[in-house]
């Protein structure tokens, strides 16, 4: 087989490839760095033109690229965002136009490992859209920062149209893809989106202080991203033995493979490597990916699966949320009465640290929001249940930490408002 033959007779300009997409059809986009900016600017210019129409685009966490094309506020209505995780690019969307964009964007509530069953099973892909790595000399691609849904939406799809960046790291892991597989080759060298970390808060620094306490030589790591896990990272830099299975792989993570803290020699499942289904950092970060024989890749129902995450002994998971009510139960993704986000992966690894042996489900969150007006420790949620009262663990503010499993309702709004800032806890203790 002349894998470059056919790479070549695959090749062709992002308009040709867009030309290939149908009105009234379903197509699943690569997420976060693998949104593939040639593609989704093609398809803006044929939804612009009139000549594409009742797009319905499947796909978790938009980042600038979709903004930019396929997800401007003038093509809702031809574009039929199907969003199942929000971010700030259909928060500012729905700012924007409050009515207009809420009713446009439709969010479909499903956990982060449920979404390759649900694009392979209850969907008939038309395309599936998204950037890859350069292919090897033996016709593979990578699926690079972005394994997740997309490996499982690729093969689904009646077309399969990849974006090779050569800027996107090439990482090992499961579900290569191979250059037959491909329908149409868009050659494109862009920056790859970047997030930046910010400096940690004095309520973050103190509740990173707690949580790292509890973690101890041997765990095995979940943590998602923002400045609470990166500074508990920071304070895991002298441990030894850590493992990592996580669904986010981030520069603090890499920064403790970087200083021996990481072996995953302990690991029963992918012993002496880093498990993650997709990534976020910076430049040196995804340098840094590239190539790299410590880390493995796999889909997302696989890393997220808590029978499999629970395989692994003394896991710690450390989740954020928004909101707990004094039973225990989490709202992580909605917010002064809207959709803030979405519930992603938190409750499969709540039940996977769970059922690990000497495992740790760890939930932390600010005592207050809005300057400290507003209590996030509250007699009843605001939005949905993302984490049940059932299955949390540990919850963690920057007042202490308490494991409520095992306690009654009575003991755990006891615990519940010893974690909450002292100048809300008369009115919590009343409310009961």
């Amino acid at each position: 087989m002349d894998v470059d033959a056919i790479y070549r007779n695959k090749l062709t300009s992002a308009d040709e490839a867009a030309a290939m997409l149908r009105s009234d059809s379903d197509v699943a986009m690569g997420m976060a760095v693998a949104e593939p900016p040639a593609i989704l600017a093609a398809m803006a210019r044929r939804v612009e033109a009139g000549d594409l129409d009742a797009l319905r685009i499947w796909y978790f966490h938009s980042m600038s690229h979709a903004a930019d094309t396929v997800l401007q506020r003038d093509l809702l209505g031809r574009v039929r965002p199907h969003c199942m995780f929000l971010s700030g690019v259909e928060r500012a969307l729905m700012r924007a136009e409050p009515d207009r964009c809420a009713q446009m964007i439709e969010f479909v509530p499903t956990a982060f490992s449920a979404s390759p069953r649900l694009l392979r099973e209850d969907r008939e892909l038309d395309a599936c859209v998204t950037m890859v790595s350069p292919m090897g000399r033996h016709g593979y691609f990578t699926f690079g920062a972005a394994n997740d849904y997309t490996s499982a939406a690729a093969r689904a799809a009646t077309k399969l149209i990849v974006e090779v960046n050569p800027l996107m790291p090439r990482v090992f892991g499961e579900g290569p893809l191979h250059v037959s597989e491909v329908d149409v080759i868009v050659e494109n060298r862009s920056p790859l989106l970047e997030v930046e970390g910010h400096t940690p808060s004095a309520e973050d620094e103190a509740i990173a202080d707690i949580v790292a306490g509890m973690i101890d030589d041997g765990a095995c790591l979940q943590m998602g991203i923002g400045n609470l896990p990166s500074a508990v990272c920071a304070r895991l830099k002298t441990r030894r033995d850590l493992g990592i299975h996580t669904e986010l792989m981030t520069p603090a993570l890499a920064e403790l493979m970087r200083h021996g803290a990481v072996t995953n020699r302990l690991k029963a499942t992918f012993p002496g490597r880093s498990v993650f289904t997709f990534a976020l950092g910076d430049r040196a970060f995804y340098e840094w990916l590239g190539d790299n024989q410590a880390i493995y890749s796999l889909p997302v129902d696989i890393v997220n699966d808590p029978r499999h995450i629970a395989k692994n002994d003394n896991v710690v998971s450390v989740n954020a949320t928004l909101q707990v009510d004094l039973s225990g139960a989490c709202n992580s993704e909605h917010m002064m009465g809207h959709q803030y986000s979405g519930s992603g992966g938190q409750l499969d690894f709540v039940r996977g640290a769970t059922a690990s042996k000497g495992g740790k489900s760890i939930i932390a969150c600010r005592a207050t929001a809005k300057g400290g007006t507003v209590s996030r420790i509250v007699p009843k949620l605001d939005g949905p249940v993302t984490t049940p009262r059932n299955d949390v663990e540990w919850i963690a503010t920057e007042f202490g930490a308490a494991n409520l499993r095992g306690k009654s309702l009575n003991e755990r709004a006891e615990a519940m408002i010893a974690l909450a800032h002292p100048r809300f806890r008369d009115a919590l203790a009343r409310s009961l």
